[in-house]
């Protein structure tokens, strides 16, 4: 955990919206999905909009003709301004016609606290890079 920063107390961490929260000059939205804790930079790469103001939610997923189906369930930010979704934990846009994607940090919690590492993302498979 080597420049982790402190950033909040696990229970003010909310798990339907971001706890917006100052790092080092930044804004950083953290938000809760079960046991795991996701921080973005909150700014859509968009239009420089505070993405974090969007609402965290899920996304129809590819699925075959004829059927729908619904998933990421909490994994996505949805942009307030022009309704761009963004994964969570990659910060990649789920729409190719989308430029850019998200800032996100890897994010430890210990005990009771929050800790993110302004440096470091999280990987794909819970390993930070």
């Amino acid at each position: 955990m080597s420049g982790a920063i402190r950033v909040a107390a696990l229970r003010d961490v909310p798990e339907d919206r971001f706890l917006i929260v100052d790092v080092e000059g930044t804004e950083v939205g953290i938000v809760r999905d079960g046991d795991e804790v996701h921080a973005v930079r909150n700014l859509c790469p968009h239009h420089n909009a505070p993405v974090c103001r969007g609402r965290v939610a899920g996304t129809m997923l590819p699925s075959d003709p004829g059927e729908m189906s619904y998933g990421m369930d909490r994994r996505v930010v949805v942009c307030p301004w022009h309704q761009f979704e963004f994964d969570l934990v990659s910060g990649r846009p789920l729409f190719t016609n989308v430029r850019g994607r998200i800032r996100t940090y890897a994010v430890t919690v210990d005990g009771e606290d929050v800790y993110i590492e302004p440096g470091r993302r999280p990987a794909e498979n819970g390993e930070a890079r």
